[in-house]
């Protein structure tokens, strides 16, 4: 049995008599541990409640198959209390970290020790309500880190292909002006009428308008168009007909056009030109492809910055519509693959008090279970609209669904369907947090095989 004067140590256990003291002796036993050993393990099932005598122990999660520190107990320290009474796994693991040795009661003692000592119950659901925030101020921390994380990584790969995209282009446009010098040289060296220099001139300016933007083809129409042209050059005797004929038929020029053309221009001309034309439109390509580069980038950062509501008040009149936009743009690496995303907006809806910035996490919460949920292939839907006095933002997705015996369950803290490692179980429950603690509103699920349906309800009126 163990020895009563080191219960007496543990303040849990300061106010109980001889008697009490007794009776925690015979029903619980010691476990002693060498250092390195952990002992419980992060998601076993809880039977037993524990008191550390002697020694030291350090407390970690796993977050995202990373072990992240909690705390580290010192003597006198109780713990296992949580999983009991939510009736749940071990939310932390414990390792010696030097010789130690514990107080164990099992779960039947635990619940009778409740019952006969109400001081010990007292003290343990202080102890519990603190380390419960602690816990979860550390979960809600580093789910807001990984959440970040995910973003920095989906805007790197966002702007990976419009920056490569951009200085690609610029490369090519340096090497096209060098071409473009080349040809004007020497087709200003060549005899020229003042026409037909006035001609060319004018035709550039036409056909840069033209062609700016470039006009769409099919690809199987723009291979015979290719083939028109590259034959009619090869007719005429054009040098190196494979570079020309794609940046004339992009620039919708056919042969129709070319035959105007050797109207104005002689044959010892035609060549010459013709490059010279080449080199013009194709920097005007590179020009536009360098600008639709740069506006993707600047779109992207103006997306984030909607997103976080940079440099704005943090309570103010949001559209939940921009959040909702915004949101997709963060999360746009996720859906290119085969998601469906149809929105079904009512843009009449008038702008609400918010605090946009958590409108967003709850938006991207929820955006990324649906993702999640049809396994980045299937179908989304948003849709707002106006119920009574409150602003409906309704986000549905064509997954498995959720099964109907843990929905009542979904959005409590810790609860999670993943396994160790792979969630904090937070998710779901800090949104319901920011809805209905922080906005006064309402999130609820409707769910069935092919139907998942999260409903957000925010007040339309209500006090600054």
């Amino acid at each position: 049995m163990i020895d009563l004067q080191s219960l007496r140590q543990v303040s849990l256990f300061a106010q109980l008599n001889d008697q009490d003291l007794h009776w925690l002796a015979e029903h619980g036993s010691d476990l002693w541990l060498e250092p390195g050993k952990k002992f419980p393990k992060e998601g076993e099932r809880a039977d037993y409640f524990y008191v550390l005598l002697e020694g030291k122990l350090r407390i970690t999660k796993n977050f995202g198959g990373h072990e992240m520190y909690l705390a580290t107990y010192e003597p006198g320290t109780p713990f296992g209390e949580v999983p009991l009474f939510t009736n749940k796994p071990y939310l932390a693991s414990a390792c010696a970290l030097q010789e130690s040795h514990l107080f164990r009661l099992n779960k039947d003692a635990f619940w009778e020790m409740l019952t006969n000592l109400p001081s010990i119950t007292r003290n343990l659901l202080n102890i519990m309500g603190e380390r419960m925030q602690v816990l979860e101020s550390t979960s809600q921390q580093r789910e807001k880190l990984v959440a970040l994380g995910t973003l920095a990584a989906g805007l790197a790969h966002e702007m990976n292909n419009p920056a490569a995209a951009s200085c690609r282009a610029a490369e090519q446009l340096q090497e096209t002006l060098e071409r473009l010098s080349s040809f004007a040289l020497k087709l200003s060296q060549q005899p020229i009428t003042k026409e037909q220099m006035a001609y060319i001139v004018n035709l550039q300016h036409h056909t840069i308008k033209r062609a700016t933007p470039a006009p769409y083809i099919d690809s199987l129409t723009q291979s015979d168009l290719e083939n028109e042209v590259a034959d009619w050059l090869k007719t005429h005797s054009v040098d190196d007909v494979w570079k020309l004929t794609p940046a004339l038929v992009q620039a919708g020029l056919n042969t129709e056009w070319l035959d105007t053309f050797v109207e104005h221009v002689t044959a010892d001309l035609l060549s010459d030109a013709l490059k010279w034309l080449e080199a013009t439109l194709t920097g005007v390509e590179l020009l536009n492809e360098i600008e639709q580069s740069t506006t993707r980038i600047s779109k992207l950062i103006k997306a984030v910055k909607d997103y976080s509501y940079m440099d704005q008040a943090p309570l103010q009149q949001v559209d939940v519509h921009e959040g909702l936009q915004s949101t997709l743009a963060i999360l746009g690496y996720k859906l290119k693959r085969s998601v469906v995303v149809t929105r079904e907006y009512d843009l009449s809806l008038p702008r609400i008090y918010a605090y946009g910035s958590q409108l967003n996490q709850v938006w991207t919460n929820l955006i990324d279970n649906a993702i999640n949920a049809i396994q980045g292939n299937g179908q989304i839907w948003i849709r707002t609209s106006r119920e009574n006095d409150s602003l409906l933002v309704e986000i549905t997705d064509n997954g498995a669904g959720i099964p109907p015996e843990i929905h009542s369950r979904i959005f409590e803290p810790f609860f999670t369907t993943k396994g160790v490692g792979e969630g904090t179980g937070l998710g779901l429950h800090i949104a319901y947090r920011i809805v209905v603690t922080h906005h006064q509103g309402d999130i609820s699920l409707i769910s069935q095989p092919g139907c998942t349906c999260f409903q957000v309800r925010l007040p339309i009126e209500q006090s600054h």
